[in-house]
């Protein structure tokens, strides 16, 4: 599989691009490669899909965001790959045909562009879910009960009572575009674009079905399951492709977008894909060491031993016990860093003090002059 091409290469703008620019550069390079153009040429065909791939993501803010900040991947790994092989060309042409001014065609040539009929996209839905660590983690699916634009099992969404028999259109008389003539100051002028009666198919529905007036589409309900990666982070937004509301009269399903978002954990911080976790030890094991057990995010507890005399500040990295990296963002998995603080305890019974009491001349509980000096050092930088 060839390696995919950055998409403001493959348009030949740069990144810094406004929008019209974006749109100039795609209908230049798709009429140059429009199938009418190029009969039976697969290159130029693959290069029209390539075209429309890169223009799908770059004319979208959101989507050009996400793909500025993430790559070809998207979040989550739902990806802006496959545009190309999933998409046919009728799907291109119904999606980008406005930047061709409607259903004129692509620069005016090659009556089966024309003809082609127009896919009626569904819209999106967008949802949001709470995700915990634990979710975070290991990657979850989750289930949601949608009400949405679902094919009307009536007509089996063709908008028909009878089976699909079809009309040609009566404003257009089946082309699916329509003409205006205007007078202007260099004369008569004429412009083509989309039939509003048929929305540039050329076909109207001869008798409509009574249960969805001819769309194809009625309310309903459906249980989607959706699979969160794991590694997903605040703001993130999984794309589901295909399981928005149906489209009219059969046609292009729309997307299901999920903003993920987290849930606190009283346990850890996250810090990218490493977890920060806060161990307090009691005087004795951080004067005499000792074995301490410390949580994990699978929910296992881990033994790790310290040294006598660990001081509080010193900090612990458990390498790979934190989070994975999502899928198309990194490889491999985060840090567990443990931040060690010694816990002074407020109150002393009468024998804890003259325990205590006894050491206090002590010189070694004193600390020596290169760990005053460290201390110092410390406060120094954090007050500068």
């Amino acid at each position: 599989m060839a390696q995919k091409r950055d998409y403001y290469e493959v348009l030949g703008v740069d990144k810094n691009a406004t929008e019209d620019q974006i749109k100039k550069a795609y209908r230049t390079i798709a009429i140059k490669y429009h199938p009418d153009r190029n009969p039976g040429d697969k290159n130029a065909e693959e290069k029209f899909k390539e075209a429309a791939e890169a223009y799908d993501v770059l004319h979208d803010p959101q989507k050009r965001q996400q793909y500025d900040q993430f790559g070809f991947d998207g979040p989550a790994g739902a990806g802006f790959g496959g545009f190309g092989a999933s998409m046919n060309m009728d799907d291109i042409f119904s999606m980008f045909g406005d930047v061709f001014g409607g259903g004129a065609g692509f620069g005016g040539f090659g009556s089966s562009s024309r003809r082609r009929p127009q896919k009626h996209r569904g819209s999106d839905l967008r949802l949001k879910v709470k995700l915990t660590l634990e979710d975070v983690s290991l990657g979850v699916t989750k289930k949601f009960k949608l009400r949405k634009d679902v094919a009307c099992s009536h007509c089996g969404g063709t908008g028909s009572a009878d089976g699909g028999l079809m009309d040609d259109c009566p404003t257009c008389h089946g082309s699916g575009i329509i003409t205006h003539t205007t007078q202007s100051i260099f004369g008569m002028m004429q412009t083509q674009g989309i039939c509003p009666t048929c929305e540039g198919r050329g076909k109207v529905i001869k008798n409509k079905c009574k249960e969805c007036g001819g769309t194809g589409v009625q309310k309903g309900e459906e249980v989607v399951e959706i699979k969160i990666p794991a590694g997903v982070a605040e703001g993130m937004i999984v794309n589901v492709p295909g399981k928005g509301n149906a489209g009219h009269n059969n046609g292009i399903p729309g997307d299901i977008q999920v903003l993920v978002e987290e849930e606190d954990n009283d346990t850890f911080v996250r810090d990218g894909n490493n977890l920060i976790y806060n161990l307090l030890l009691d005087f004795p094991t951080a004067a005499l060491g000792g074995e301490v057990e410390i949580p994990t995010i699978s929910g296992r507890k881990l033994k790790i031993k310290l040294e006598g005399g660990t001081q509080p500040g010193k900090t612990l990295r458990l390498r790979g016990k934190g989070l994975p990296a999502v899928q198309g963002y990194g490889s491999g998995t985060g840090d567990m860093v443990v931040n060690i603080s010694v816990y002074i305890p407020k109150t002393l019974s009468r024998d804890e003090k003259e325990a205590i009491e006894s050491f206090r001349n002590s010189d070694n509980f004193k600390g020596d002059a290169s760990t005053k000096q460290s201390i110092f050092k410390k406060f120094k930088n954090y007050f500068s």
